[in-house]
């Protein structure tokens, strides 16, 4: 368990140099966000029956 947990720890330390870019770190919360934001927008248009468009003036 030690070493796992030594082992996770150095690769972490190594990947935090690079948070920028299209590295791993950056295109998870990317991803994450991207997906927070389909079901904020699909949860509006259901509350509100408008579309994403209409609600801000494109449709």
């Amino acid at each position: 368990m030690t070493l796992h947990w030594r082992t996770h720890s150095e690769q972490h330390m190594t990947q935090s140099a690079a948070r920028f870019g299209f590295v791993e770190f950056a295109e998870t919360w990317n991803g994450r966000l991207a997906m927070l934001g389909f079901v904020i927008g699909l949860g509006t248009e259901l509350l509100t029956g408008q579309s994403i468009l209409s609600q801000i003036g494109l449709g």
